[in-house]
């Protein structure tokens, strides 16, 4: 089991957290991710947080990745992973086994 700690920087998520809980995963809030490209406070908010995650050795998600440009961004910062528009959007369940399955077969598995 991992403990995440969703929408870091916003409401009730707080530094004193990560002291405070054995956290495996900081998950950056939209409202950061959204403009980091033209809001400068905002980029630097992500890159603080993505510089304090990897001193504490904790793995981060960006939340509401819309673009590529964000994409390029948030890999040159070290961040783990990646939700959002960008990759898809929410479907159930079903829809993601039957596209892993499909994905798999057409794939040939590596020899």
């Amino acid at each position: 089991m991992s403990i995440a700690l969703d929408d870091f920087g916003t409401g009730y998520a707080s530094l004193s957290h990560l002291k405070q809980f054995p956290i495996d995963i900081i998950k950056i809030d939209q409202r950061f991710v959204r403009d980091l490209e033209t809001d400068p406070d905002d980029a630097a908010i992500v890159r603080t947080v993505l510089n304090l995650a990897y001193s504490l050795g904790i793995r981060t998600v960006a939340e509401g990745v819309e673009n590529s440009s964000q994409v390029d961004y948030l890999r040159a910062g070290g961040c783990h992973y990646g939700q959002g528009y960008h990759f898809g959007a929410a479907m159930p369940a079903a829809t993601i086994t039957e596209l892993l399955a499909k994905q798999r077969l057409a794939s040939p598995a590596l020899k």
